[in-house]
């Protein structure tokens, strides 16, 4: 699940097209035409994903402040990145998984 997030990979046919952004769904499949919007409905979740990948990140933020003690402009150039990164990362993850759970379901008879 992870290589998929990772890499964007289409629950049908596997290609690298689940994606159109860095975070972002595409609509359809552009290898074997898988509308992908529509296994997406229903995940609206991500409001949730965000904000616990926000308080883990704000609890690391504040434990290395307390133990280590960097200036402001190191804990903005450490803490910038890592935000960015981790929230897309956990947004990729949980779309993916989420649209693969739907497209499981739906092959189901």
């Amino acid at each position: 699940m992870v290589s998929a997030a990772l890499s964007g990979l289409c629950p049908r046919c596997g290609a690298e097209t689940l994606f159109a952004a860095p975070a972002g769904l595409a609509e359809t499949c552009a290898h074997c035409g898988l509308d992908i919007v529509s296994l997406e409905r229903g995940g609206r979740f991500v409001g949730v994903v965000t904000m616990l990948l926000a308080l883990v990140l704000i609890l690391a933020a504040m434990g290395v402040d307390e133990w280590l003690r960097p200036p402001i402009w190191a804990s903005l150039v450490f803490w910038a990145p890592v935000t960015v990164g981790a929230v897309i990362f956990g947004l990729r993850f949980y779309k993916t998984m989420w649209v693969y759970h739907q497209y499981e379901e739906s092959q189901q008879p």
